[in-house]
């Protein structure tokens, strides 16, 4: 059977809300440019124009049973007799929830559960008979002006971001709204680019319209960028969440109207880093711009205004210096960490902190540090000498779920290390210009002057091309490090970051048997095709270490990371207000003992599965190492992990009970965000173990059973309750500041905009 058309089926379907909840019919605004304001319009863009290389991505015909379809009822069918849990995410059945206070219902695969005052509008599948449809054309230039006297604030839709973090043990929560308006008179999208942390766990969405709070579905991706374009072109308020990368998303904001505000909620779960005595908590605030080299499918970077200047897909557009948009941020972090907290400090931002008890802070960022220019860094050490390895359980109606932090163990730090090679590499790009390669020649020069006499070493430096110091490792004599000290410091920063060519000068040469050979990369890692690199890496590895240094205000924490993931190493992070003797220690220190290698571990009395990730990495002093499975079995059991140092045996217990007292659900969330994560690194390897499209299947049948944010998912929210008038209107990408510390004329390829 056919279907209606859209535009009529979803009129009817307003106007029976309309009639059962008595809510006031939305009144479209004019067009017209609000008097004084200069802007720059253009004819909305086509829903169904093929997208142009410039777009996000482009689709093929749809596949059947695909029709937009928005269902509901003001009388929730959950809460009909009979119907005490949502429907099937593709049963064809959808309905508004007008849940009771307190009231949740479990969901199903994609679909979230609902709180009081949330709708939740599903998309139902019917028969797809139309034309195929493109994602997404290029967005205009957009409504953008120039501040009057250089001095007032663009105009621009995002206007705050509001965060707020829940910490109980090592496991966060964290809900980001980000505030949209309309300060024009014509109707507008909006884009925006933005980061989160690359291992956070997306498990819930959704959009506020005046008071109506819509709860977003997850989809997959191709399916919900398609409905977005549908939804946009009818004129519905839609919102539309997707991955560019693990840290980097974008949200589109269709036919917001004049002087209408929409609020976007998103909520991550992810379990923080501990190293070195400390906690750490990340909030990333802004996305640094990347170097694509030629043919790269990456990140690009553009003035203000110029959308498609940078040839890539999804593009990050940055303000020019003297130029900034109202759009600030509000941050609070309510910690309780179950024992006493002895320090607790930002090396970031300027902070507020209460204490309620002992074991509790209260954090909040002070209005005076709100730009949201640079990663937010919270660090905090507790009472005792050391923190123990943990083991925190849940168990749900699916089964059980476990994380482990695994502490090295002590009698590491009491082992000398074997003779290095130690291999600098440093990123002398544009976008290192001034302070950061000041930072990474300082902690260059620091670990140099530790190295002992049986050591080798190699400073190697890379941007357009890479260059050396010699063409072989030098014995660490007391000339040879003077000649390493004025190579580094006649290094200076220019051209773009091809970070492939340093990849091969620091690995592709012969490896000498005697010395174990440590890499340590020091760089902000702004590039586009990490995927690139890290099999290039992974490639060449061999038995070399690699130890990330991120440098700089807003790294690009995913690169990095997974360099030391992959190169069986670690990372450590300074940021341009943090000295660098800090990380440089803690990097000597980590090198200068064995690491517990070839882990196994037994159980004990658990029966576990699916434990990821599926390579447990080497553990290093200072650095546990989080892991997490699926288990069953309640009775209390001693977990041993075995390994070897030094070549010697080791062996670490750990008693554990796997009955929980306290539900903690997100365990659950952050075990399928674990799992994604390791099936896209075996999906990188040089030789993958399964063909892409099945790995790229299992990555999506795992998100879609979630409900999390993926490559190939998308959170989709739908106000159907009413149109707006006209088409979608002008596309309005928000431009971002410049990360603090990096300067916009070697980074962002300046144009002559078109007209």
């Amino acid at each position: 059977m056919k279907r209606l058309s859209l535009s009529l089926a979803i009129i009817l379907l307003a106007l029976l809300l309309l009639h059962a909840c008595a809510s006031p019919h939305r009144t479209a605004r004019s067009a017209s440019p609000t008097s004084g304001l200069p802007v720059a319009s253009g004819p909305p863009t086509p829903a169904a124009q093929p997208a142009p290389g410039g777009g996000r991505s482009a689709m093929g015909a749809p596949t059947a049973n695909h029709a937009l379809q928005y269902r509901g009822a003001a009388g929730s069918a959950f809460n009909q007799p009979g119907a005490d849990r949502p429907p099937a995410p593709h049963s064809g059945v959808a309905a508004a929830d007008a849940a009771a206070p307190d009231s949740r219902v479990a969901p199903t695969a994609g679909l979230p559960p609902r709180r009081a005052g949330e709708e939740l509008w599903v998309i139902a599948r019917g028969d797809w008979d139309g034309p195929p449809v493109a994602v997404d054309a290029p967005p205009l230039a957009g409504l953008t002006a120039t501040p009057p006297h250089g001095g007032a604030a663009l105009p621009l839709p995002l206007a705050h971001t509001d965060v707020q973090a829940d910490v109980t043990g090592y496991i966060a929560s964290v809900r980001v709204r980000q505030q949209y308006q309309n300060p024009y008179k014509e109707k507008i999208e909006a884009l925006y680019v933005f980061p989160l942390p690359q291992d956070a766990a997306v498990s819930d969405f959704v959009m506020t319209v005046g008071t109506r709070r819509i709860r977003g579905i997850i989809r997959e991706r191709a399916e919900a960028e398609r409905l977005y374009v549908e939804a946009r072109g009818e004129g519905y308020v839609a919102s539309l969440l997707t991955q560019e990368r693990p840290n980097i998303f974008t949200q589109a904001v269709a036919n917001i109207e004049p002087g209408r505000r929409i609020d976007i909620d998103l909520t991550y779960f992810h379990a923080l880093a501990y190293h070195d005595g400390e906690y750490e908590l990340v909030f990333p605030m802004v996305v640094g711009p990347r170097f694509n080299p030629p043919g790269a499918d990456g990140i690009g970077a553009a003035p203000r205004g110029q959308h498609g200047s940078s040839g890539q897909a999804t593009e990050v557009q940055y303000l020019p210096p003297g130029e900034r948009s109202g759009h600030d941020i509000g941050l609070r972090v309510d910690l309780d960490a179950g024992m006493a907290i002895t320090a607790i400090t930002s090396p970031t931002h300027v902070i507020e902190t209460t204490a309620p008890s002992p074991s509790r802070r209260r954090v909040v960022l002070h209005r005076a540090d709100r730009v949201p220019n640079k990663d937010f860094v919270l660090r905090y050490r507790l009472a005792g000498d050391a923190v123990k390895s943990a083991f925190l359980t849940h168990t749900d109606t699916r089964g059980g779920y476990f994380t482990l932090m695994l502490q090295p163990p002590a009698s590491l730090a009491a082992q000398a290390r074997a003779p290095m090679e130690l291999i600098f590499v440093l990123d002398c790009s544009g976008s290192m210009s001034g302070e950061p390669l000041a930072i990474a020649k300082r902690a260059a020069a620091r670990a140099l002057r530790r190295l002992g006499p049986d050591d080798t070493f190699q400073i190697i430096q890379f941007s357009e091309a890479a260059a050396q110091l010699g063409p072989a490792p030098l014995p660490a004599t007391e000339a040879n490090l003077q000649r390493g000290l004025a190579y580094l410091a006649s290094l200076e920063s220019e051209g773009g970051t091809m970070m492939i060519e340093g990849i091969k000068a620091a690995l592709d040469f012969a490896h000498d048997p005697r010395r174990l050979r440590v890499v340590s990369f020091m760089t902000d890692g702004y590039i586009g095709n990490d995927a690139e690199i890290l099999a290039a890496m992974q490639q060449r590895l061999g038995s070399a270490r690699v130890f990330s240094f991120g440098i700089g205000s807003s790294t690009n924490r995913y690169l990095l990371d997974h360099m030391a993931m992959l190169g069986r190493g670690a990372v450590a992070y300074v940021g341009l207000d943090e000295g660098s003797q800090r990380a440089v220690d803690q990097f000597y220190e980590r090198v200068s003992h064995p690491a517990l290698t070839d882990l196994e571990i037994d159980w004990g009395g658990l029966e576990v599965a699916e434990v990821y990730p599926s390579r447990l990495p080497d553990l290093f002093v200072g650095r546990p190492v989080v892991i997490t499975g699926r288990f069953r079995g309640g009775d209390p059991t001693t977990v041993r992990v075995r390994g070897r140092a030094a070549g010697a045996p080791q062996v670490l217990s750990i008693a554990v009970e796997p009955t929980a007292t306290t539900p903690r659900p997100a365990l659950a969330q952050i075990w399928a965000r674990t799992r994604i994560a390791d099936l896209e690194e075996q999906a990188a390897r040089v030789e993958p173990s399964e063909p892409a499209d099945q790995q790229a299947g299992k990555i999506r049948q795992v998100a879609l059973e979630y409900g999390l944010m993926s490559a190939y998912t998308a959170f989709l929210a739908v106000d159907s309750s009413q149109q707006t008038a006209g088409g979608h209107g002008t596309t309005v990408v928000q431009p971002v500041p410049m990360p603090e510390g990096v300067r916009y004329d070697t980074t962002v390829p300046e144009q002559r905009a078109a007209r």
